[in-house]
């Protein structure tokens, strides 16, 4: 080397052992020079290959000042190492002979020039890509200016005359080229221009001027996440809003990330995914995997690894980095406190020591803030594919899988177990690098304490298996709460779902105890769960602690000789500190393992549940006919077989263009054989084919939380011509013209705001628009008054309809289409029994012949007379009803009456459930029904936070913290009587570590002792305080979580029906399962670390100005600029976790729409267009979660770096003051101060996690405060009814009025008039007219605003509800069935006995049909009573309310959705049992009521008529008698 240089590489005496240090000429010309070139060099081809291979398009930047300035001060660069070459290389020996030209004079300039050259290569390619800053060329830059400042100081520090005489242009070369490096890299600190070029993405994102700046950032910007700066700034000036968020970059949407994960799993989640194959979408591209990959049993952990596993093991090696960096620090020490030690050493050593410790730490931070960023962004898209997976899998789920995984366990992988892996991925890395921290630490510790560390390697071997231990346990738990927790938001989902018929049969009581039984148990496995953690913080928190007493201990005991020092104490004390950071975390890491392991097999499980077999039915285009079963076998249960298949021999064969109904009593196969057309029924064996697309109406309408409009379209292009003919058609065009925003209306979740036949007609329209080929309608005119089904299907079903060309199957209980179809089949006990025309079927005389004769004679006398009529074909000429109406009114002209009639008939179907809602939409408050979810906007209020602490109770509050401040007092006692221990060495040893070892042992042996049992006891009481403090704390948060729980649970299941109308049950499931978890998981964890952060904190400040009180001084602008720093944040991170959690809610609302709507969408193939607005919604909320993980990062790079400075003032004023400080309390200072930059960190993040979590107690405050009805029983002794009460059943309503809210019109005025004793009372009305109010009433669902109620002589305005609502029976429109047993669906109080349930059985119908199940009573029904046909489930609530046998019974149409048997076999059921009782019936279809005693005739919420339907009929002139008319006009004609 000294011939490649002319002079000597390396001088200690020059560079290390002086007071001026400088470099040889030859080390500074060589590795100083060529250093940034090799850089760049070798990371130049790495820079091109990767930004070749992620941007996704080409781009380009036009030239600008900075790119042309990057390029002259190159090319300048490049004309001086020319200059200098040529100079030195031909000038210089001609000047001067004697000087010798040297190998580095030649190849330095050149190597520097070609590397300019290369650069200016890179920076024109970077141009041309798009690349606004590249970081290779950053880090180039940065690392030449600093070789080149060594340089620039050595030419400064040797300027003389003889240099400067002999080469002046030399020396000027020299000097001028640091400016340039210097103003180059300047230049590189900020970004290009953006490219004018952008991508597909981009360009579609343009057009909301939201891109985030993070892709046009600079290097230097991205490493100190500067590019969030502005969002952080808007945040801290105003709450931040939605619209402020940034979209997400390309590499972080779904349409990317699900495309890469799809094609490493096993299996094809896309089957049914068939919209256009464009614009890259992964939905329609994926293809179908080989049958040997869709056998074998896929693994979610395997496809996560294979698809984003290269770019966490790049984040890993990134970390490890800072993991590595950790050990400078304790180096350092060493030398810092040799240096305080000994008093010859040049000051300029102590300042290096100070700023290697800063720079070290420094470089630390900025390498883990982009590691965790890389972390959390794999954890970003893990999520977006896993939400993706698990949505489409639901589309994809078999019959009985479906069955298997309820709603509310769906919803917990989105909600739960996705967190947890997620989450995991994120950290999980900790859980790689302890043990390589540990092995790192323990390999320093052997060089310093010798064979003594292995005292603490054995302690730590110890811990080891007793955590092994506690972790099995902590898993075996969590699984257990996991268990727990689906069975509470599966049975939360199913009462918000059936809230009106739980308030209505008065059970919440009874719901709520089931409710708070299952919790009662998922605590109790949280108390368990709290004590093994405690455990586990016992044992990880002292574990370096013990660590240390075993050390030491062993180190000074085994041999009289040594005396623990300064150094040795010290060093190992950082040590060990930096094995307390990964060893304080290893209980969270095992915890969160252990979760995302449960998750894992959990959405492993799921995955691979059993799935509809896509090709079960063929499509076949050659077929003759468009439907076609052959010899089919089909069975709900995919293991089932031909012996018990619920269809069994069926053929079937539907010709082009016909009609074919399907009729059939209660579960004889109706909607099975339907189901089998779907595909949703697994085929045994047999042929199914379907020629041409399909469109299927559902017995029981499925409706989006949407328009009108949207509801219809379903996904179809709006023709305007189509759509007004299809509204027409199906007699929607006055329903339309009363809502407030017509078509535009929102239809609120389930379609709560519309009536059943409202939404029937609704899906009915959506399945004419679509214009497919088969159209499959399962009753659709079922839940329809007699003349709109007569309309119906006169102007879409029937012969002359809409439909007349399609093929149509027809499920239907209505006797009077039947002689206008095609073709009927009649099922029977899963088969076929009889096929033929009407006529044919007649002639057979069989059963259906028989059907029809006894429906006939059965029937009320004028419906048997119009079914008399149909058979026989005689059409009836009845006055038109426009022109009866004109008689009556005399004014209203022909055009005027019509539409007046289609404007009131229409209210006539609002029903209960929504009645209230209705009214909204049509009281002119506009198109929103559904209330937007709010969140707070300013910090969380101090309620809050005392609403926690007060749940908890205040023993706990102040019994925590003052347990934390006892550790803490007890852990700095134990540091500074090490620093006391190690400043009492006795002097005789001085500096000389050999000195006599007897006279050491005379001095220390005793006081070494008592040292260390001082030391050791200190931290015997540490461990005691920590385990008390865990326990009090996490006893604490598990009574808080329960108490908040149990507020908000009683405050929901009190709330007013009204509010489940305008709430958004995902909205509220949220509530208990997301919000719910995070108090029950997440707070505590944070609670904990709060509570030692900060004492830790202020722990290290104190000691730190106690052993330097100079220190003090910086406290106060450090504080400042912490201060500073933190409410930029908090303000920043609140409001983005609150915009999360509101963007959160629409996932979970749309998920269980598509779970309950799967059958819809996949009939009308809408699968693609479902998944894409998934993912577009999971992208929207997660815009504000990047945003918030990115202000994560911005945090932690600000408050290490104050945090790194705190260290190096503690190391420099140890420097500055060396001759006042022993070397123990130096170590002592400089070994809290390294501590601090993690202090600090984990405080205002806990600070700001505590907030941002504490959203959760704040939402669920906020459902613990929402209106409430009246107490559900009376307190006065003198008001509470008797037991018997009402005996008579007499209802009275005195000038009684009512509106739903303040601010709205009256809808029932002013009602007076008396419902004798048993007797039998019809309601009847048009649209609007109150029919529903007038129940609503009854039941105190709304309040009187005057008059009163009053039932056997009572107000029931004075009762308590349940008083009220216990006493009265409804059998309400649409059956509801709760997943448990069929004892809980009839007696969820568990009142009656066997005998009691079985003989209510009987009168119901049913005894037979449970006897022959498998349980009996214990029959488990499923979630929304799948497992019974519409029929049975509404015989169930016969039942119910033949269990309760009350003195006056509600109809609310009871029988408008079962067959004409089950009708019949209701009424009569009703007529015997219910004799007694006043029987009160909302008629939608008049034969229901001809039969009563008396008929309410309703108008505009005022009683018009009152008395007999025989004396009504009589009068022509009568409301009654024109609706009877109208009636009998629409059937007939």
């Amino acid at each position: 080397m000294d011939q490649f240089c002319g002079s000597p590489f390396w001088d200690w005496d020059l560079t290390w052992n002086t007071d001026n240090p400088v470099f040889t000429p030859c080390f500074e010309r060589t590795v100083l020079a060529f250093a940034a070139p090799i850089f760049l060099w070798i990371f130049g081809p790495l820079d091109i290959y990767f930004s070749y291979s992620s941007i996704p398009s080409r781009s380009y930047i036009p030239w600008s000042a900075l790119s042309i300035g990057k390029l002259g001060l190159a090319t300048l660069l490049i004309i001086l190492e020319m200059g200098s070459l040529v100079f030195s290389t031909f000038f210089l020996p001609v000047a001067d002979s004697s000087r010798n030209i040297y190998p580095v004079d030649i190849y330095g300039p050149i190597l520097r020039a070609v590397t300019l050259l290369l650069y200016m290569g890179l920076l024109l390619y970077s141009k041309n890509r798009g690349i606004c800053s590249s970081g290779v060329q950053f880090l180039f830059w940065l690392l030449l200016s600093l070789t080149q400042a060594v340089r620039f100081r050595t030419l400064i520090l040797r300027l003389g005359p003889k240099e400067f005489v002999m080469d002046p242009l030399l020396y000027s070369i020299e000097v001028a080229y640091f400016p340039l490096v210097v103003g180059q890299f300047i230049l590189h600190c900020w970004a290009d221009v953006a490219p004018i070029h952008l991508s597909d993405y981009k360009s579609m994102s343009t057009k909301t001027k939201n891109i985030t700046p993070e892709p046009t950032a600079s290097f230097l910007s991205e490493l100190l996440f500067e590019w969030f700066t502005p969002l952080v700034w808007k945040g801290f000036k105003k709450p931040l809003e939605y619209s402020d968020l940034w979209y997400l970059n390309w590499s972080e949407t779904s349409q990317h990330n699900v495309a890469l994960f799809d094609r490493n799993w096993p299996k094809n989640l896309n089957p049914g995914l068939t919209i256009d194959q464009k614009q890259g979408k992964h939905s329609k591209t994926t293809s179908v995997k080989s049958s040997p990959y869709e056998a074998k049993e896929a693994g979610v952990l395997l496809a996560l690894t294979k698809t984003f596993g290269w770019v966490w093991i790049i984040a890993y090696v990134i970390r490890t980095v800072t993991n590595i960096l950790l050990f400078v620090s304790p180096q350092i020490l060493n030398l810092l406190i040799d240096f305080v030690s000994s008093s010859n050493e040049p000051t300029w050593k102590g300042l290096l020591y100070a700023s290697i410790l800063f720079l070290s730490a420094f470089i630390g931070t900025i390498f883990a803030a982009y590691a965790l960023h890389m972390y959390y962004v794999i954890g970003i898209r893990a999520k977006i594919s896993l939400t993706s997976a698990v949505y489409r899998k639901a589309l994809l789920l078999s019959s009985s899988a479906r069955r298997a995984e309820s709603l509310g366990e769906i919803v917990n992988h989105m909600a739960v177990d996705i967190n947890y892996i997620t989450e995991f991925s994120q950290m999980g890395h900790q859980l790689w690098s302890a043990p390589i921290i540990i092995a790192i630490a323990l390999y320093f510790l052997w060089n310093i304490l010798g064979p003594s560390s292995l005292a603490g390697m054995a302690v730590i071997i110890v811990i080891l298996p007793l955590n092994a231990l506690i972790a099995s346990q902590t898993q075996k738990l969590q699984k257990q709460q996991m268990l727990w927790k689906d069975k509470r938001t599966k049975l939360m989902n199913e009462i918000l779902s059936g809230m009106k018929v739980i308030k209505l049969y008065a059970w919440e009581p009874s719901f709520e105890n089931q409710v708070t039984n299952i919790r009662n148990e998922e605590l109790r496995v949280l108390r368990k769960t709290a004590y093994f953690n405690s455990i586990s913080d016992l044992l990880w928190t002292c574990a370096p602690f013990l660590v240390a007493v075993a050390t030491f201990g062993t180190y000074v005991l085994i041999d009289d000789s040594r005396v623990l020092d300064a150094q040795t104490a010290f060093v190992s004390l950082s040590l060990f500190n930096i094995m307390s950071q990964s060893l304080t975390f290893f209980p969270f890491l095992i915890s969160a393992f252990i979760q995302a392991f449960v998750a894992v097999k959990r959405l492993n499980k799921y995955m691979n549940a059993e799935e509809l077999i896509i090709d079960a039915v063929s499509h076949c285009d050659d077929e003759m006919n468009p439907i076609v079963i052959e010899n089919g076998y089909f069975s709900w249960d995919n293991q089932g077989d031909s012996g018990n298949a619920t269809l069994k021999e069926i053929n079937f064969q539907v010709k082009e263009g016909e009609l074919v109904a399907i009729v059939g009593g209660v579960g004889s196969g109706k909607s099975s054989l339907l189901s089998c057309l779907l595909n949703e029924l697994a085929k045994i064996r047999g042929r199914v084919n379907i020629k041409g697309d399909i469109a299927y109406v559902a017995q029981q309408a499925w409706i989006q939380n949407g328009s009108v409009r949207d509801n219809i379209l379903f996904g179809k292009p709006y023709d305007t011509q189509k759509y007004r003919r299809v509204v027409e058609a199906c007699a929607l065009r006055p329903d339309l013209e009363i809502l407030a925003a017509g078509d535009k209306t929102e239809i609120g979740e389930k379609g709560i705001n519309l009536s059943g036949g409202q939404k029937q007609r609704i899906a009915l329209a959506r399945a004419v628009y679509s214009n497919a080929s088969v159209y499959l309608l399962d009753d659709p005119l079922s839940a329809v008054d007699a003349h709109v089904g007569k309309h119906i299907f006169d102007k879409v079903i029937g012969p002359k309809g809409m439909l007349r060309r399609k093929t149509r199957l027809l499920v239907t209980h209505g006797i009077v289409y039947l002689p206008l179809v095609n073709n009927i089949f009649v099922m029977l006990d899963g088969r076929i029994s009889e096929e033929g025309t009407y006529q044919q079927l007649l002639d057979k005389k069989g059963a259906f012949s028989d059907f029809l004769k006894q429906h006939s004679s059965s029937s009320s006398s004028s419906e048997t007379d119009l079914a008399e009529e149909t058979v026989d074909k005689i059409t009836l000429k009845t006055e038109s009803v426009a022109e009866s109406l004109r008689k009556r009114t005399g004014t209203a002209t022909h055009s005027e009456t019509e539409e007046e009639i289609e404007r009131q008939r229409r209210l006539s179907n609002v029903s209960i459930s929504g009645s209230y809602a209705a009214s909204i939409a049509h009281s002119g408050t506009g198109n929103q029904l559904i209330e937007a979810e709010t969140s707070e906007t300013s910090s969380v209020k101090a309620s809050v936070y005392l609403d926690y602490m007060r749940a908890a109770g205040w023993t706990m509050v102040f019994g925590s913290c003052s347990l934390y401040f006892v550790f803490q007092v007890f852990s700095v006692g134990s540091n500074l009587w090490l620093s006391e221990w190690t400043s009492n060495v006795p002097i005789e040893n001085g500096n000389d570590k050999n000195y006599n070892n007897q006279t050491a042992s005379k001095n220390s042996d005793y006081n070494q002792t008592f040292y260390l049992g001082i030391y050791g006891s200190l931290g015997l009481f540490q461990g005691i305080a920590i385990l008390f403090a865990s326990l009090v704390v996490a006893m604490g948060t598990v009574k808080s979580s329960n108490v908040l729980h149990s507020r908000m649970l009683v405050r929901i299941m009190r709330a007013p029906l009204s509010f489940f109308d305008v709430t958004p049950l995902g909205r509220i499931v949220n509530r208990f399962s997301k919000d719910v978890d995070s108090m029950d998981n997440v707070l505590p964890l944070i609670l904990r670390y709060m509570l030692s952060g900060t004492f830790n904190v202020l722990a290290t400040l104190v000691v730190i100005s106690v052993s330097t009180p100079v220190f003090a001084l910086v406290i106060p602008p450090v504080g400042l600029l912490y201060y500073f720093v933190q409410r930029f944040y908090i303000a920043t991170s609140r409001q983005l976790k609150r915009l999360e959690s509101v963007t959160r809610s629409p996932i979970y609302s749309h998920f269980g729409e598509t779970i309950s709507g799967a059958s819809t969408i996949r009939a009308f193939k809408q699968q693609a267009r479902f998944v894409e607005e998934m993912e577009r919604r999971v992208d929207h909320n997660l815009r504000s979660y990047y945003c918030s993980v990115s202000s994560n990062r911005w945090l932690q790079v600000r408050l290490e770096t104050v945090g790194n400075s705190v260290v190096f003032f503690a190391a420099l004023f140890a420097v500055l003051g060396r001759e006042t400080l022993s070397p123990g309390i130096v170590g002592l200072s400089v070994s809290y101060a390294l501590q601090i930059t993690g202090a600090l960190l984990v405080l205002v993040r806990i600070t700001s996690d505590m907030e941002t979590n504490i959203v959760a107690v704040e939402r669920l405050k906020e459902y613990s405060n929402v209106v409430q009805e009246a107490t559900w029983e009376t307190k006065d002794p003198f008001l509470v009814p008797e037991k018997s009460w009402p005996q008579q059943g007499k209802i009275v309503f005195d000038s009684y009025q009512t509106r739903y809210r303040p601010g709205l019109d009256l809808v029932l005025k002013n009602l007076t008039c008396t419902i004798n004793c048993g007797e039998k009372v019809g309601i009847v009305g048009r649209t609007g007219a109150g029919k529903s109010s007038m129940t609503l009433a009854i039941f105190r669902i709304v309040e009187a605003a005057g008059g009163s109620i009053t039932v056997d002589g009572k107000d029931i305005s004075r009762l308590g509800l349940h008083d009220v609502r216990g006493r009265i029976t409804i059998i309400p429109q649409d059956p509801v069935l709760f997943s448990g047993s069929l004892r809980i669906n009839l007696d969820p109080f568990e009142l009656e006995s066997d005998e009691t349930l079985y003989r209510t059985l009987e009168l119901a119908h049913l005894k037979n049909f449970f006897v022959g199940l498998q349980g009996g009573l214990d029959y488990e029904i499923a979630e929304g009573g799948e497992n019974l046909s519409v029929g049975q489930r509404q015989l169930v609530c016969l039942a119910r309310a033949l269990l309760r046998k009350t003195k006056i019974l509600v109809l609310d149409e009871a029988t408008a959705a079962v067959d004409l048997d089950t009708d019949e076999l209701i009424q009569q059921t009703i007529r015997k049992e219910f004799k007694e009782s006043t029987v009160i019936t909302i008629a939608h279809r008049l034969n229901t009521i001809m039969d009563s005693d008396r008929v309410i005739v309703l108008e505009n919420g005022e009683i018009q008529e009152f008395d007999s339907p025989q004396n009504l009929l009589a009068n022509e002139n009568s409301i009654f008698s024109q609706m009877s008319k109208e009636t009998e006009t629409n059937r007939s004609s």
